[in-house]
């Protein structure tokens, strides 16, 4: 069977970190803002390096692997 832990720890991510969900880095008028649900364009760029980051260290540094069957 296929490894699921690719899959599943992107979509976690892809949920924890979206821009203005949980939170911003960095907000408009401050550091950090809480669901304030507005993004930006350096928002965006440093949630991709956020994610880049922890997706890689997760995978191939630790090498976390989930298989089913």
């Amino acid at each position: 069977m296929g490894d699921w832990a690719p899959v599943i720890i992107g979509v976690l991510l892809f949920v924890l970190l979206t821009p203005g969900l949980l939170f911003q880095l960095p907000a408009k008028s401050r550091g950090v803002e809480f669901n304030n649900m507005q993004t930006s364009g350096v928002s965006i760029c440093v949630h991709t390096m956020i994610y880049f980051g922890v997706i890689t260290i997760l995978l191939v540094v630790i090498g976390i692997s989930i298989t089913i069957g």
